[in-house]
């Protein structure tokens, strides 16, 4: 599975964004796929994920502000993140995984993207 991200950019705070993970093959909808995010200087972090049936999973940092939703039909998995902080600046990247248990962890995953980068400014 080769995955690709894109929708990273900078905005305010408070802002919006929606950041897009195109997958390849056929098989996607049998992966649960995961968001993480890396700052600098900081280990890569677990944001969302959501399993091959659509239940989702949040990092207590962005419950209620951020949605992870899938498209099966178009091989794709998407993060919508509102009310932006300055915190949660870093570059975001999705992975797929056949677990949905323990998809908090990043050991879990087999497949990753090249990352899109997010800047909130204060």
């Amino acid at each position: 599975v080769q995955l690709v991200e894109s929708g990273g950019g900078l905005v305010q705070a408070g802002g919006s964004l929606r950041l897009s993970c195109a997958a390849s093959g056929r098989t996607f909808s049998t992966y649960t796929m995961g968001w993480f995010r890396q700052a600098p200087g900081k280990e890569r972090e677990f944001v969302a994920a959501i399993s091959r049936s659509g239940t989702p999973y949040y990092a207590d940092s962005v419950k209620g502000r951020f949605t992870i939703s899938r498209d099966n039909a178009k091989n794709t998995a998407y993060l919508q993140m509102n009310s932006l902080k300055p915190e949660d600046t870093a570059v975001y990247y999705c992975a797929a995984t056949r677990y949905y248990s323990g998809s908090y962890n990043r050991e879990m995953y087999d497949y990753w993207g090249q990352g899109t980068e997010v800047t909130v400014s204060s």
